[in-house]
């Protein structure tokens, strides 16, 4: 045996063990979940093979077609998170006193549980809660606003506390981005005179493409995937005003035991989710010149 085939040899022997998981637990579900969709099965009779007719069903639903505008509607807290993440990761890429307890702050709702979050927010959202408390003593609003019991904005609260919770992980990932471009750039920049916004968008923004692409991917498929704060904060209420796409696949594979709807349901949003992930790639790829 050749030295170059032995060493191909070794190399896929030592990532033997990290291919047999991820066919295990990557690769096999997802293909047994997509052939299920195309099946009828309650996870007690074997699978029946039925076609399309889930998808059919699927897109005569008019809940799930809610659901599935609800999930592209939620897709408004990307620009959101990327914008004010970056404005974030400026700000603590600054060495201003108690930055570090500033950095610490935000970055707490990341590694708190969402149900600890879902809890804190139904007590803020509550109508004798402490954000109608607050509005009410600004004499901003008269009476108590129904955040999570009025279905014309109860998806917009949920999606605020989507916001709130992802702000410090993309400022982390924004601040990482900024501290690796060269401060000698900035440098000749400023010896050319541009000023302090002619450098983040003649710089800054550019150099932190790579960062924001993938921000931005991730914070569409965490979007798109919206699941749990809807489980903990409404249930998919008032009046199915918050079901989501992911809710809704939920709710008919858990509670429901109609595998194959969910799935169906779980296969048109991994769907949606490649085609977002291949706009994103599309567009924001940073081009050489």
């Amino acid at each position: 045996m050749s030295q170059r085939r032995r060493a191909t040899l070794q190399a896929y022997l030592f990532l033997a063990p990290a291919i047999a998981l991820l066919l295990a637990f990557a690769f096999w579900p997802v293909g047994f979940g997509s052939y299920l969709a195309f099946t009828q099965y309650n996870l007690i009779d074997a699978p029946r093979w039925v076609g399309l007719d889930n998808f059919r069903e699927l897109f005569a639903d008019e809940l799930f077609l809610s659901a599935l505008k609800n999930s592209a509607l939620y897709l408004l807290v990307v620009p959101l998170i990327q914008i004010v993440s970056i404005a974030l990761a400026v700000l603590v890429n600054n060495n201003l006193p108690g930055i570090k307890l500033f950095r610490a702050a935000y970055y707490l709702p990341v590694v708190t549980t969402v149900s600890v979050i879902g809890v804190i927010w139904n007590f803020m959202y509550a109508d004798q809660g402490a954000l109608n408390a607050i509005l009410t003593w600004l004499r901003l609003i008269n009476e108590p606003v129904g955040w999570l019991s009025d279905d014309r904005i109860a998806l917009f609260a949920v999606m605020f506390v989507t916001v709130w919770r992802g702000l410090g992980w993309y400022m982390v990932l924004y601040l990482a981005g900024l501290q690796s471009i060269p401060q000698d750039v900035y440098e000749a920049a400023m010896l050319d005179g541009a000023n302090g916004w002619q450098r983040f968008w003649r710089i800054t923004v550019p150099l932190l493409l790579p960062t924001i692409l993938l921000c931005s991917v991730f914070s569409l498929l965490a979007a798109v995937k919206a699941f749990e704060e809807v489980q903990i904060m409404t249930q998919g209420g008032p009046y199915q005003s918050t079901y989501t796409a992911l809710y809704y696949a939920y709710e008919f594979g858990i509670r429901s035991l109609n595998f194959g709807r969910a799935l169906a349901a779980s296969l048109v949003m991994s769907l949606f989710c490649v085609v977002l992930a291949w706009l994103n790639f599309r567009y924001l790829q940073p081009r050489s010149r």
